[in-house]
């Protein structure tokens, strides 16, 4: 399998002001060959079928037809469908069979996206609602998976850390996760601002760094390197993100009351790879290299994106944003050697 760049639908725009057709063109357009299809755009093309806010199965299956159909005019392929959110170690059982349920419905929209993989990121709902234990979190992620492996074609589940995450918040945990789950169609995606995000970077930090940052880097990525099988690595996503110019701690515009400083950093000031004159400041070109070249890595990489960049009005921002994740491929390619 040869380095695939992709984008997911989201990183070029918000649903409910960017037309997903208008999104691929673009993304086709800029040259990528892949895109990872966020949920919500999904949902909001079923609320335009439905007429509704409250879109039934048959309005998201009948929406998920018609961007399997719009991908496919453009050459995109579906390299995953994303983000099925706050599943893992739920103390509230009944809403865990509720998502049991939901899982059923995407695992039908993911045979018409002709894809393979669903991504599952670790859970961030507040700590009192969930369970530490990562052998009831490994329970319920083996649940999906056989759900995945029963279906035909087979769907695998790529589970990530996210560097806010509650319990599950670096690679290494992951890891642990993945080997206590045990199952071939359960791995990981690994990204680099989310494994920067945690071990390296600190937005609530005056440097905007973890003390001994890069020393403990370092070590992180040589464990990865020695640890981790290559075959449990589904696909990868690489994106940097902004240096905070005061601690994104209360008084910050980007701070929420209750919301974790790496949350509130994600969700408004990721940049793509090299963009240093957008802030750019972490080594994700080490974690980059790590993945691609220490464990021999091959495969999708996905260009994904979150930023309120994204919520700017009109069609220059998903030009924009499909130019600029290009630009950073191109350099990614470069300097990693990968064409």
């Amino acid at each position: 399998m040869t380095y695939q760049p992709a984008i997911m639908s989201a990183s070029l725009g918000r649903a409910w002001l960017h037309d997903l057709d208008y999104k691929l063109d673009q993304a086709a357009k800029a040259g990528f060959k892949g895109i990872e299809i966020f949920y919500e755009d999904l949902d909001y093309a079923a609320r335009k079928i439905s007429g509704n806010d409250a879109p039934t199965s048959e309005h998201i299956l009948q929406a998920s037809e018609n961007v399997s159909s719009a991908c496919k005019s453009r050459g995109l392929e579906i390299i995953s469908l994303q983000p099925f959110l706050f599943y893992e170690g739920l103390k509230d059982r009944d809403q865990h069979e509720i998502l049991i349920e939901k899982m059923k419905l995407w695992l039908k929209i993911a045979k018409i996206f002709n894809t393979n993989t669903i991504q599952v990121p670790g859970n961030f709902l507040p700590a009192e609602q969930l369970t530490g234990d990562l052998d009831v979190i490994a329970a319920d992620l083996r649940e999906i998976a056989d759900m995945g492996a029963a279906v035909d074609p087979p769907v695998r589940y790529a589970y990530e850390n996210l560097c806010w995450s509650t319990h599950v918040d670096t690679w290494e945990k992951v890891w642990d996760v993945v080997k206590r789950v045990d199952r071939p169609n359960f791995g990981m995606c690994l990204d680099t601002f989310n494994i920067a995000g945690r071990v390296w970077a600190d937005p609530a930090s005056p440097t905007g760094k973890t003390p001994n940052a890069d020393a403990e880097l370092k070590a992180s990525m040589e464990r990865l390197v020695r640890e981790v099988d290559v075959s449990k690595v589904f696909f990868i996503q690489v994106v940097d993100a902004e240096r905070m110019e005061s601690p994104l701690v209360e008084g910050h515009p980007f701070h929420v009351d209750g919301q974790p400083a790496r949350m509130s950093w994600s969700r408004n000031a990721r940049t793509f790879m090299y963009e240093a004159d957008r802030g750019a400041y972490m080594p994700v070109e080490d974690v980059a290299k790590a993945v691609i070249h220490g464990l021999g890595y091959k495969g999708p990489v996905s260009m994904e994106l979150f930023s309120r960049t994204m919520a700017e009005e009109g069609q220059h921002v998903p030009d924009e944003h499909a130019t600029r994740g290009m630009a950073s491929w191109k350099k990614l390619e470069q300097r990693l050697n990968l064409n």
